[in-house]
């Protein structure tokens, strides 16, 4: 088994609803335990400011699945909830499910890096994998706690 870290985030229909059903998708993915899940936050855009607000977290299962199966099962998940992906980045969505890191594996590739290039620049990822994670060491990015310590987190608010 390895542990990997997932991000989830929604900001169109039910947000809080895909999020909590993705925790759930994960959990019955084959090979696959939900080890822990972040409390929920709302975060305002990011890229593409004019847009509703997201719903964040964060995951942490541990899976055999190796690192494209588990992406292509993230896909899988994010098309059930409405997902359609239409070349706009950063734009509104029902889910959005992005590998953030997974023990053991550095990658780069066409389809996947790993760990998430841009996780350093995000504090609306790294304030839920904090939660899961805090000492976590993202290869050539640092410490999780380190880089949100290090982020303006105005407008990032936890949900009960």
């Amino acid at each position: 088994m390895t542990k990997a870290y997932i991000a989830l985030g929604s900001n169109l229909g039910d947000a809080r609803g895909h999020v909590l059903g993705a925790f759930d998708a994960l959990a019955h993915l084959p090979g696959t335990r939900l080890d822990a899940r972040s409390h929920l936050y709302l975060t305002p855009p990011w890229g593409v400011l004019e847009q509703p607000p997201f719903i964040n977290a964060a995951a942490c299962i541990d899976t055999v699945l190796p690192p494209h199966a588990l992406l292509d099962a993230l896909l899988v998940i994010e098309r059930a909830a409405g997902r359609v992906r239409d070349g706009e980045r950063w734009g509104p969505r029902t889910l959005d499910l992005d590998i953030l890191h997974m023990e053991g594996v550095a990658m780069e590739d066409d389809h996947l890096t790993l760990p998430h290039p841009r996780i350093r620049d995000r504090a609306f990822v790294l304030m839920p994998l904090n939660d899961l994670a805090p000492d976590l060491e993202l290869p050539g990015q640092g410490r999780v706690a380190a880089l949100l310590a290090a982020l303006d987190t105005t407008g990032l608010e936890r949900l009960p």
